[in-house]
């Protein structure tokens, strides 16, 4: 969890801090400080849960590297990185670049906060930006100028759902807000796209807690998640748990009710 600390003097303006937030929720999982107590709350009472759940965060954060470098192999120099969250280890731009200096990303976040750290963070670096918007409206995020200046759309980029689809009820229809970026992008593009799985009965009380608590977190079967990727080339492993998506040493899988493997999915669709 983040460290006790008073929160004064650390809230944005128009940020009702009493209310806890997606990415501040994650960042106290990481053992971020840029949380508040209404975070750290819905935090530990996921892990009062299931306490492995701290670990399948940092194996969350890792396959988003391994994602990143690998797209990065396939010629991707440019990202749209959709519900990023705050800045921790291993972001993005920083995997990116590291590959290759000149790849370009941007940021979306409809968190305040996420933007005023973001900015901070990416200070100086031309080639990366953090926007404001809410990845439910692709128009407008796709449309931005900002976005356009640093994203071409008639090349190929990497469409990056780290954690967030999960976070779309059914009623908001996910899989059309998927398609609409899908549908915008070139032949050539990628999806890569990670998602809590349904791994009864655990994850059965872990969604009524990210329901209750932040109204929104959606355990859905591989077949769903798998159904993200329709119309697109599904790369190998296919849609697996995240510790066997391309891991870079070897792999041991979990097993049993509690294990982080089976709590979040990932996989990667190219469009032909």
């Amino acid at each position: 969890m983040g460290a006790d600390r008073s929160d004064e003097g650390r809230v944005p303006d128009g940020v009702d801090v009493s209310v806890p937030s997606i990415a501040r929720v994650y960042d106290a999982m990481l053992g971020g400080s840029e949380n508040y107590a209404s975070d750290r709350a819905v935090a530990q009472k996921i892990q009062g849960v299931l306490p492995i759940s701290k670990e399948s965060a940092w194996e969350h954060r890792e396959v988003l590297a391994r994602g990143v470098r690998y797209l990065v192999e396939q010629g991707i120099d440019q990202f749209i990185d959709l519900g990023s969250g705050l800045p921790t280890v291993q972001n993005t731009h920083q995997v990116a670049q590291a590959a290759n200096p000149a790849a370009r990303v941007v940021y979306v976040d409809n968190d305040p906060i996420v933007f005023a750290h973001g900015r901070e963070l990416l200070a100086g670096d031309d080639n990366a930006l953090v926007v404001t918007a809410d990845l439910r409206d692709p128009g407008d995020v796709l449309g931005r100028s900002e976005v356009r200046e640093l994203i071409d759309l008639a090349r190929p980029l990497g469409v990056l759902m780290i954690g967030v689809v999960h976070h779309l009820g059914d009623a908001e229809n996910p899989g059309a807000v998927v398609r609409q970026y899908v549908d915008a992008v070139v032949p050539g593009s990628f999806l890569f796209l990670t998602h809590f799985q349904a791994a009864p009965p655990v994850t059965d009380e872990m969604e009524k807690v990210f329901l209750q608590m932040l109204g929104s977190g959606r355990f859905r079967t591989n077949a769903e998640i798998a159904g993200f990727f329709d119309g697109l080339e599904i790369e190998e492993p296919g849609v697996v748990e995240i510790p066997l998506w391309r891991p870079e040493k070897p792999a041991s899988e979990s097993s049993g009710e509690g294990a982080p493997s089976r709590l979040i999915a990932a996989g990667m669709g190219r469009k032909v």
